[in-house]
């Protein structure tokens, strides 16, 4: 067996990592706090309520910011900007947390740094005895490698959605099963195509072929976690041939903005009107709202419509995105 390589100090790469990972995550609640405190003028027990520690645990924090020149007349910090945005977000879409990804430039690709945010979220949100119903996509599948293994007691895995025969690496079933393996839970799937050819075929697969318990199971779920496609873009719905390009189309014209769940919803996240959103094998949106944590990851400029809609379709309580779409969000409802 290979030996495990050792740091200058004595500690193994893993454990530096880990280190590394922690401390940051301290900085960044330690200027958070900063922020609330110096710029919102937020009292510290409010700010203990927003970021679900002690006040005793502000005090400390404010203090260290303070040794540390964070807080001069400003907040002299590169996590500053990145915590404006959240905040904005929070106060404009009545977010419980926002949590924005920096990009190394205007243009990257936005997936690996929000797949990252999300992985790190998710490692220290996911608890013993949970209910999680789960989304599908690659925003959802690149941030597996991020959310760190652990064992939890009576952890539940709830796919919300029917398979994607053809999507391969970004099928629903695929993450939600490496998903509850990453926390060694059980894993539920809905074993249906993810469209079917009509409402009584729906209908029968949930009454005789015994998925009902499956979508029952979603009616007492902890936390969701998904993700949205817009509607511009070749979407793996899309490429996975269930939508035709009249369809789409169709869809456009009725104002859809984009997808959660295949369920297609205009810039109001009000269901669009056409018979695609009766034929989804899903969990619908009104069960997904009952939960009480309700995480929506997901960015790209071609998805800033889809992302406003989302908003009120799913109420979502936390928010991953990256630093341009939060503005670009921030931008189209006039907030600054």
């Amino acid at each position: 067996m290979g030996r495990r390589r050792k740091t200058d100090e004595g500690r193994t790469e893993a454990e530096a990592t880990e280190q590394v990972v922690a401390e940051s995550r301290t900085d960044r609640l330690r200027v958070r706090a900063a922020w609330m405190y110096f710029v919102e003028q937020m009292t510290q027990n409010e700010i203990a309520d927003v970021l679900g520690v002690g006040r005793v645990t502000i005090v400390r924090m404010l203090a260290e910011a303070r040794s540390r020149n964070e807080v001069k007349i400003t907040i002299e910090s590169e996590l500053s900007e990145i915590v404006r945005l959240e905040r904005a977000l929070e106060r404009t879409f009545g977010l419980q947390q926002a949590l924005v990804a920096p990009l190394t430039a205007p243009n990257a690709d936005p997936i690996p740094a929000i797949s990252a945010k999300t992985g790190i979220f998710l490692s220290d949100t996911m608890k013993s005895g949970m209910r999680v119903g789960v989304g599908w996509g690659r925003t959802l599948f690149s941030s597996l490698p991020f959310i760190s293994a652990k064992s939890l007691a009576d952890f539940k895995v709830i796919s919300l959605l029917g398979g994607v025969g053809v999507a391969r690496r970004y099928n629903p079933a695929e993450f939600a099963w490496r998903f509850a393996q990453v926390f060694q839970g059980d894993g539920y799937l809905i074993p249906t195509p993810a469209v079917v050819d009509s409402v009584e075929t729906k209908i029968a697969l949930v009454e005789r072929c015994g998925l009902q318990e499956i979508f029952e199971m979603a009616d007492t779920l902890d936390a969701v976690l998904v993700s949205i496609g817009g509607i511009a873009s070749a979407t793996t719905f899309y490429r996975g041939g269930f939508l035709k390009e009249a369809e789409r189309e169709a869809l456009v014209s009725r104002g859809a903005v984009g997808d959660l769940l295949f369920h297609f919803f205009d810039r109001n996240g009000d269901l669009v009107d056409h018979p695609i959103n009766t034929l989804v094998m899903s969990v619908d949106v009104d069960r997904l709202r009952k939960a009480p944590i309700r995480i929506l990851t997901s960015g790209g400029e071609e998805k800033v419509e889809a992302l406003l809609g989302a908003m009120n379709l799913i109420a979502p309580t936390i928010l991953i995105t990256d630093e341009e779409s939060a503005r670009r969000m921030l931008d189209a409802v006039g907030e600054s």
